[in-house]
């Protein structure tokens, strides 16, 4: 089984969007994001922009191999905003996202249904526009061993076109090495056998 190292994620701050529904206004957004932290950067940003909105409901989901997601109505029906939200960010098979839909109540009431429905179709309208990017993972691992071994070092590292993020050259060298996450194995291995020289796996 071959293992996957890449994901699709949006490359920047998408345009805002605006969906109305009965004189409801919502306005959606979506961001890219690594950490909770800049979720609530984000979300205190709108706020701010937005302080006549009544309703901020959001969805995220970070991660690549732990992922780590929230769906939060901010007081909208159980399940009516969040929930619906975080589906179009599965659809479209998204991770490293925040989307946020600001709404402005025009007085009539849309029934759960129609929440639903608007959350969903304003999450996938931004979606729609948002320029979606597929990364690579990488692995960075720490190979230490003494110069005099460093020809075996290098030829490997020529052979299988690896990158070197960093390199302290001295008597005991020490080098930070990068490779695709689905190559992991075959690097380790590679490096453990040999003699007089070891590896460790970083992050």
């Amino acid at each position: 089984m071959e293992i996957k190292d890449t994901y699709k994620t949006i490359e920047s701050p998408s345009q805002e969007i605006l969906f109305k529904e009965k004189n409801s206004k919502f306005f959606g957004y979506a961001f890219p994001v690594t950490t909770t932290e800049e979720i609530k950067i984000w979300i205190d940003q709108l706020k701010k922009q937005h302080f006549g909105a009544v309703h901020f409901c959001y969805s995220y989901q970070i991660g690549t191999e732990k992922i780590e997601y929230r769906a939060n109505d901010d007081g909208e029906p159980s399940n009516s905003a969040g929930i619906p939200i975080y589906g179009q960010i599965q659809s479209f098979g998204l991770t490293n996202i925040l989307i946020v839909v600001v709404r402005y109540f025009g007085g009539t009431k849309l029934g759960v249904g129609g929440l639903i429905t608007a959350y969903k179709t304003s999450a996938q309208l931004v979606l729609e526009n948002a320029l979606i990017i597929e990364k690579t993972i990488y692995v960075r691992f720490k190979i230490t061993f003494d110069y005099k071994n460093i020809n075996k070092v290098m030829r490997v590292i020529k052979e299988k076109q690896l990158e070197i993020h960093s390199q302290k050259m001295e008597e005991n060298c020490e080098l930070i090495i990068v490779t695709r996450r689905k190559n992991t194995e075959r690097i380790f291995d590679i490096f453990n056998t040999l003699f007089e020289i070891s590896i460790l796996k970083l992050d």
